[in-house]
């Protein structure tokens, strides 16, 4: 089986990347001449997923522009947060109601994907169907992070992921795959996805796969503007 579907988290102020996000939203800041909305796009296309759901809020009329002059294969749809970001459980509850039951990708554009990554979701994805967890995470040794500042945000033991203690090893890459059953009684409200994998973790019902790429995140200012200078 393969997941045809993907949601790009796009609704944020991107604040961090202040004064560049003042009139730009962040996921059409551009690294190698190509935005980091687009690149995301692009490799989720290469992978075969068929239908992506982008969650707006903030500019939220530039990235509606951006995405209709542009020719993707895939079908795009744009869900608007109108009076409030939804943060990201309550964007990726309100962005999946038409999947439905069936599992989907959900992706953060900050993160720099590239070809290289295909490996890691195919993996994801045979994990996902070949096991009972209701959602797994792409995570990275903080040991391959670029932006060495950034902290880890889970353990694993034996492919679970915990919060058990404060020297946290593997970061979140910004790529997942679960399903609708995740969010259960949960409202279209604002609330974190780690909120979700709270009560997952405690059921030891989160798996993490281990992405064995460089991890290029665009973390604030001084490190997008690092990122443009490195050849990659």
């Amino acid at each position: 089986m393969q997941i045809k579907r993907a949601i790009i988290l796009s609704a944020g102020y991107g604040k961090r990347l202040n004064p560049l996000t003042l009139s730009k939203p962040k996921p059409l800041l551009e690294i190698n001449n190509k935005t980091l909305l687009e690149n995301t796009i692009y490799l989720l296309e290469k992978f075969g997923i068929e239908e992506i759901m982008i969650n707006t809020h903030y500019l939220s009329d530039q990235i509606s522009t951006f995405i209709n002059n542009k020719k993707f294969s895939s079908k795009i749809f744009l869900i608007k947060e109108h009076e409030r970001i939804l943060d990201t459980g309550g964007g990726v509850l309100n962005a999946a109601k038409k999947f439905n039951k069936d599992p989907f990708f959900v992706f953060n554009p900050d993160t720099i994907w590239s070809q290289s990554y295909l490996e890691d979701f195919k993996c994801m994805e045979e994990q996902y169907f070949s096991s009972n967890y209701k959602s797994i995470l792409l995570v990275v040794d903080k040991k391959k992070s670029f932006d060495k500042n950034m902290n880890g945000d889970f353990n694993l033991k034996e492919n679970i992921i915990d919060r058990e203690n404060d020297e946290k090893k593997y970061i979140y890459t910004g790529s997942q795959i679960l399903s609708n059953s995740v969010f259960k009684n949960k409202k279209i409200e604002p609330f974190s996805m780690n909120l979700i994998w709270d009560i997952l973790i405690k059921n030891k019902e989160l798996l993490g796969v281990k992405s064995k790429q460089e991890f290029l995140h665009v973390t604030n200012l001084e490190i997008y503007n690092k990122l443009i200078e490195k050849k990659f």
